[in-house]
């Protein structure tokens, strides 16, 4: 049985990490969650039942109007910013919490920035810092051709990501500034130089952030369609984005496990059952070079694990349905669960480290200023004893996970099509151990 549970637990789900982790033991209210985990099983149910009278997911546009800032602009400023936040990190405090490089990147682009994406569409495209600058060198230089990396399709993605999911969960200091900096800078670097020698469009393909920040925004009821110099803002159900992308390659659904894979081990690698597992005291842990390589094999396992669910269920969906089933289309039924997870595992993380992020911004030299216009003001963690403010925030929590299956389920619906209807059961069946398992995690114990 202890065998069986471990299993289960290296599964997807929801839980709670960063670089710049609440120094707090959040325990949830267990029985909320087991209610919710059954209530998430019976409404799974009735989702099948009626699956012919469920919303088509249709988008409708609100208005258009010419783009005023071109993203060419935009992106240059968002370089600038990076090479400030660059030097900030390399020369400013070795405090993580009154340095802006670790804050905002942190804080902001790795958790802000996705969650604004999930309700606005891409925030991501217009401040991407490789746009602007690989297009004006690629003029200068006169390179109109490639060097045949899109044939790669999306592996440099996931190579990326693996290397950054190592860094923030795995490595020794992923929030100290000059680390950081240094790790930002090289990347960039790196990638900057292949996308000049494959050109800009090779971004949406081949560097993670990119690939990350537009399948979190394909769940936004809100976006914009830009098309000649104009954009259209588009209104419609969250997935509508979903139904009209094409099905997934290969590569590309290598990098959904993987996303699905980096939270799932953020959140069990700090529950007190994993710290028991490697022989570690949750209370007293012994620090991140005690247990690099068990942290690193472990993120490997829950990657192999999930990678081998998803692809089971998906098998079974085709012996199943007796058809030819697509994988890659139903496959982006995992897009909700991915951006759903993601809203609920850095929810407290934005809400006190996001404290010193915009303490910093308003007084970045730490000499009194006010740049913000912002009085001073005391960072405070009082809110998580709060009992008013806690059960808005299990709420939020439990919204985003059971919000996200929802969405995940009807997309298997409409993307399986009514003639398949069988083929999504194993699928859904997933879907709901995800959700079990993420709510779990929430409610049990672990450390900050």
């Amino acid at each position: 049985m202890r065998a069986l549970a471990g299993a289960l637990t290296l599964l997807p789900g929801a839980a709670f990490a960063c670089a710049l982790p609440p120094s707090v033991i959040l325990t949830l209210p267990t029985g909320h969650y087991i209610a919710g985990a059954a209530a998430t099983v019976a409404v799974t149910a009735a989702m099948g039942a009626m699956a012919r009278s469920l919303p088509q997911l249709q988008a409708v546009p609100v208005l258009t109007r010419r783009v005023w800032v071109p993203v060419s602009v935009s992106s240059y400023l968002s370089f600038l910013c990076f090479l400030g936040l660059v030097l900030v990190g390399l020369f400013g405090a070795r405090d993580p919490m009154h340095n802006l490089m670790t804050l905002v990147f942190w804080t902001g682009i790795w958790i802000a920035v996705p969650l604004g994406s999930m309700l606005l569409g891409n925030l991501w495209r217009p401040i991407n810092p490789w746009t602007a600058p690989v297009r004006i060198t690629r003029t200068l230089l006169g390179r109109t051709g490639s060097v045949g990396l899109s044939r790669l399709g999306h592996w440099p993605a996931v190579a990326g990501y693996a290397g950054f999911t190592w860094f923030q969960l795995v490595s020794m200091a992923p929030d100290d500034p000059t680390v950081l900096a240094w790790v930002a800078l090289t990347y960039w670097l790196v990638i900057f130089a292949l996308a000049v020698a494959e050109g800009e469009e090779w971004l949406a393909q081949g560097e993670f952030l990119t690939v990350l920040m537009g399948y979190l925004a394909k769940v936004a009821p809100f976006w914009l369609d830009l098309d000649d110099g104009r954009a259209t803002l588009m209104r419609g159900w969250p997935g509508a984005q979903v139904m009209r992308m094409p099905g997934l390659s290969f590569s590309a659904m290598g990098f959904i496990t993987l996303a699905l894979s980096a939270l799932t081990f953020d959140g069990l690698m700090e529950t007190f059952w994993w710290h028991s597992v490697i022989g570690e005291n949750p209370l007293e842990p012994t620090g991140r070079s005690a247990v690099m390589g068990v942290n690193t094999i472990g993120l490997l396992a829950v990657w192999g694990l999930t990678s081998l669910a998803l692809w089971g269920v998906i098998r079974l969906g085709k012996a199943l349905s007796g058809a030819r089933f697509a994988t890659g289309p139903v496959m982006l039924s995992f897009l909700a669960i991915a951006a759903g997870y993601h809203a609920a595992h850095y929810l407290v993380v934005l809400l006190t480290a996001g404290q010193y992020t915009l303490a910093a911004l308003n007084d970045p030299l730490f000499r009194g200023d006010a740049l913000l216009g912002l009085p001073p003001f005391y960072v405070s963690f009082g809110f998580l004893t709060d009992r008013t403010v806690m059960p808005i925030m299990y709420a939020v929590q439990f919204a985003a996970i059971l919000g996200a299956h929802l969405l995940a389920v009807l997309l298997t619906l409409r993307l399986a099509g009514p003639t398949r209807a069988v083929a999504h059961l194993p699928m859904t069946a997933l879907m709901v151990g995800y959700t079990v398992l993420g709510l779990w995690l929430l409610s049990t114990a672990r450390t900050g």
